[in-house]
């Protein structure tokens, strides 16, 4: 999500889906709430099309797939939809659905200033209700910084941060991506 969320109307789950699916822009839905979704920064586009291309090629032969901004994620218990930035499913059941996912074991959120508290705490409280979720991955865009969430024993989650020159583990997918390759064309000078 790229900037402040806009608060625009409340609907049920099923007349949220209806009026979205007639949008011009996206927005999610918080639990009868709905909020619009601004735009990003060239920054955040790179960053997320960077790691879309390393999920993507890194799982090339697996039956899990990445899915970009535009697919929502359901996430039944909290009573939310959200368009994270990009998540992976390996889910059978997921592969049938066209438009919303509901079983992902990746979810990503590339921070901007306005949304990183948001993405860090209602976000998150949200993802974790997901059973099928191992990893919560938040990236950010003003440094190369990355932090991982990983799934512990029970409801405990296990921060893992990575830094410049650093490989960032996903034991999930069984997939290591360089922090180098995540904000390759950004211009840090860290990086």
């Amino acid at each position: 999500m790229g900037n402040a969320l806009e608060k625009t109307a409340e609907f049920t789950p099923e007349a949220y889906l209806a009026w979205e699916s007639e949008q011009s822009e996206r927005h999610e839905y918080v639990n009868g709430e709905v909020f619009l979704m601004t735009g990003t920064t060239t920054m955040h586009n790179v960053i997320g099309g960077n790691l879309f291309v390393a999920l993507k090629n890194g799982l090339r032969g697996k039956p899990c797939r990445v899915y970009m901004e535009a697919i929502k994620l359901r996430v039944e218990t909290a009573n939310c939809y959200f368009y994270p930035d990009l998540m992976v499913t390996c889910s059978a059941s997921d592969r049938q659905q066209p438009l919303v996912q509901s079983e992902p074991t990746v979810v990503v959120e590339v921070l901007s200033e306005s949304t990183a508290g948001y993405d860090q705490g209602t976000k998150f409280e949200a993802y974790r209700q997901l059973p099928s979720l191992r990893e919560y991955v938040l990236v950010a865009q003003d440094g190369a910084r990355v932090l991982v969430y990983r799934r512990g024993e029970g409801v405990e989650w296990i921060v893992h941060p990575y830094g410049a020159g650093e490989i960032v583990s996903l034991p999930s997918l069984e997939l290591a991506i360089p922090v180098e390759q995540i904000y390759e064309d950004v211009g840090f000078e860290s990086v």
